[in-house]
């Protein structure tokens, strides 16, 4: 319905054609107009909504959706964390040009979104929520599932979205969408700012009519730009990069990003430094030539053995977590010096750094230009050193691949497998558990799979939704979906295994079940010895002990699956993973899901770098005691503040 009406804040009586909608209604088709642009592709920003229905949405925002959104499909989610990661694993599919709406009712519902808001949020990856909220006008206070704040009278339980969330609004009257949706969108868009978008539907108000002025309906592009870095900042990182004997790039998600791999192996080759990759970078770096894989604390040992010694670190669109840098005590050149090529100011002053601040392709083609309009190159010794680290990598991995007598095949044999089996047209999933290390570490990205890691939050259940995600987002793309992940996830958040039922989506679910928490294990023995293990195995509480050490709880995962609607094999050696694999290709309209039985205990070699987690100062245990003092000692050791490194033009 379309209608004239005078602009209530018009300086005169102007005329202008409005259009009656509740708020819930004017989301639906504002969002249906919004689009994204970068380098002159343009998509649907939000393609769809990703929803679960309760009283405090489904007449508002379900209503809405039913009757206006034509062009705006409803996915059925089940679970609402699910649901958000599934955003996610979109946004990611889209290299952050489209995302899904995720909507929940009041209370449980949508706090449930809250995680999800901090993957995303923690992983720079665009979502936009919309959880229900308490009654705005208050006659029946108070409702069901409020939480009632005795000072704080306007508090609900969504402002605990305020600190996971990099936009925040409350709806409390219509009008306000005229300015909340537009900056939603601009957020949403952002390099620098994307994260979660939250806007708060209080349950009255979704269904409060008003009339919007017609021009707020028309279509939209949202550009998203690629700001260039000032000259000085080029011409600063270019000094400190020329002065530097063993350079190392570290290269993040914002290479990915950015589309800027190509740039990156172009200026690697030409100059001789090698990359290392983080999660989010992983694949991003160059196949052979100068990749030494991935870095810290579940890096390759060749990688790190070149950034211990490295006097130049060129981080190229990471965060620099702890992981990457191993607590701050893997660069351990008394001189080293960091440049940061980042979007972001944040980012890119971590470490003292040399901040080059903008989009990454743009900013890797200048440093490229001065680089060699000053002639510079590493050294012939300083590339012979890079060619046996790789080597020692290669060996290590050797020796980790092989069937260790009287054991079941290993978790790093079957990611091999996998390795082997995918080629460029696939994309492999995966983010938390033991398996992060398997594919940082010893994953061969020649094959050119696109990987996607989440380990910015390491948020368990995210995988299988986020590749369903990724499904919805590309779902006529010629390759498989591949999701990785232990049982501890799996046991998690198996469910949206059902939606994709529903949607006849498919994908491969590699799953590792080796009865437990294990990834865990080794920390827990690592610091306090075998006495120290505790809560990781999925063990019955045995009665002599009362204690959850009694066997192993028998789970059949296939089976489990196979209820769900998923084809589903068990495996238990690298032949039948490897044929299960095979059949799993031939699976249409549904997922499948492989669920290798491993050794439990058998891991790969160690990186040697150091992780700064929590240990117990005190505890009647040697075990304890020695792997505390050895904490310290390494803390006190190889930990270290890195100084601003000085830019050239000042003395």
């Amino acid at each position: 319905m379309t209608s004239t009406a005078a602009a209530d804040t018009a300086p005169a009586a102007k005329i202008q054609r409005v259009r009656r909608r509740t708020v819930a209604q004017a989301i639906v088709e504002y969002l249906q107009v919004q689009y994204s642009e970068l380098d002159g592709e343009r998509r649907r920003l939000v393609a769809g909504l990703y929803g679960i229905f309760g009283h405090g949405n489904s007449v508002g925002l379900a209503q809405g959706t039913d009757e206006y959104g034509a062009d705006f499909p409803h996915y059925p989610g089940k679970n609402e964390q699910s649901m958000v990661h599934a955003a996610i694993g979109f946004a990611k599919a889209t290299n952050r040009m489209s995302t899904l709406a995720c909507t929940a009712s009041a209370g449980p519902g949508s706090t449930n979104m809250v995680t999800g808001a901090a993957t995303a949020t923690t992983n720079r990856l665009p979502v936009l929520l919309f959880p229900a909220d308490i009654i705005n006008n208050r006659l029946g206070d108070p409702v069901l599932q409020q939480v009632e704040h005795p000072v704080e009278r306007d508090v609900s339980a969504n402002d605990c979205f305020r600190p996971v969330s990099r936009y925040f609004d409350r709806i409390t009257h219509p009008a306000q969408l005229l300015s909340t949706l537009p900056e939603a969108m601009r957020v949403l868009t952002d390099p620098v700012e994307t994260g979660a978008v939250v806007v708060c539907l209080p349950q009255d108000i979704q269904g409060a009519a008003y009339d919007f002025p017609e021009s707020f309906f028309e279509p939209r592009v949202w550009p998203i730009r690629r700001r260039s870095a000032t000259d000085d900042e080029i011409r600063d990182a270019t000094e400190i990069i020329r002065r530097a004997e063993r350079p190392l790039i570290i290269a993040g998600g914002g290479v990915r990003y950015s589309k800027a791999t190509q740039e990156l192996a172009r200026l690697s080759a030409e100059f001789g430094i090698p990359v290392a990759e983080t999660f989010s970078g992983k694949g991003t770096g160059p196949a052979g030539g100068m990749g030494v894989g991935g870095v810290g604390v579940t890096g390759t040992i060749g990688a790190n053995r070149i950034a211990e010694e490295s006097d130049c670190v060129i981080a190229v669109g990471t965060r620099l977590q702890d992981f990457i840098t191993a607590s701050h005590s893997l660069f351990q050149h008394p001189d080293v010096r960091f440049v940061n090529l980042n979007v972001g100011s944040f980012d890119a002053h971590k470490m003292g750094s040399v901040a080059v601040v903008g989009d990454a392709r743009l900013s890797l083609t200048a440093l490229h230009a001065r680089l060699a309009a000053v002639r510079y190159g590493t050294s012939d010794e300083y590339r012979a050193a890079i060619a046996a680290a790789q080597r020692a990598t290669r060996e290590v991995l050797e020796y980790d691949l092989q069937q260790f007598r009287g054991e079941r095949m290993s978790q790093a044999q079957v990611i091999h497998a996998l390795n082997q089996h995918t080629k460029a047209e696939d994309t492999l999933v995966l983010g938390s558990g033991g398996v992060v290390e398997g594919v940082h570490k010893a994953w061969d990205p020649s094959n050119g799979t696109e990987i996607h890691f989440e380990y910015a939050n390491s948020c368990m259940g995210h995988e299988i939704p986020a590749g369903l995600g990724h499904r919805l987002a590309r779902p006529t793309d010629p390759g498989d979906v591949f999701v990785l992940i232990g049982d501890g996830t799996y046991y998690m958040q198996p469910t949206e295994l059902v939606t994709a039922v529903q949607e006849r989506k498919k994908i491969i679910v590699v799953l590792i079940d080796n009865s437990g928490n294990q990834c865990i294990w080794p920390l827990q023995v690592a610091k306090g010895g075998r006495d120290a293990e505790f809560g990781t195995q999925l063990r019955v509480r045995s009665e002599e002990t009362g204690r959850l050490d009694g066997p192993v709880v028998d789970v059949d995962l296939a089976a489990n699956a196979a209820s769900m609607g998923c084809a589903a094999w068990t495996v238990t050696t690298v032949e039948e993973v490897e044929e299960a694999l095979e059949a799993a290709r031939d699976v249409v309209g549904r997922p499948a899901v492989i669920v290798a039985k491993v050794e439990p205990w058998r891991y790969l070699s160690g990186s040697g770098q150091f992780w700064d987690v929590g240990v117990p100062m005190t505890s009647e245990r040697p075990g304890n005691q020695e792997g505390t003092a050895q904490h310290e000692h390494t803390r006190r050791t190889r930990q270290r503040f890195y100084p601003a490194t000085a830019t050239p033009n000042v003395r």
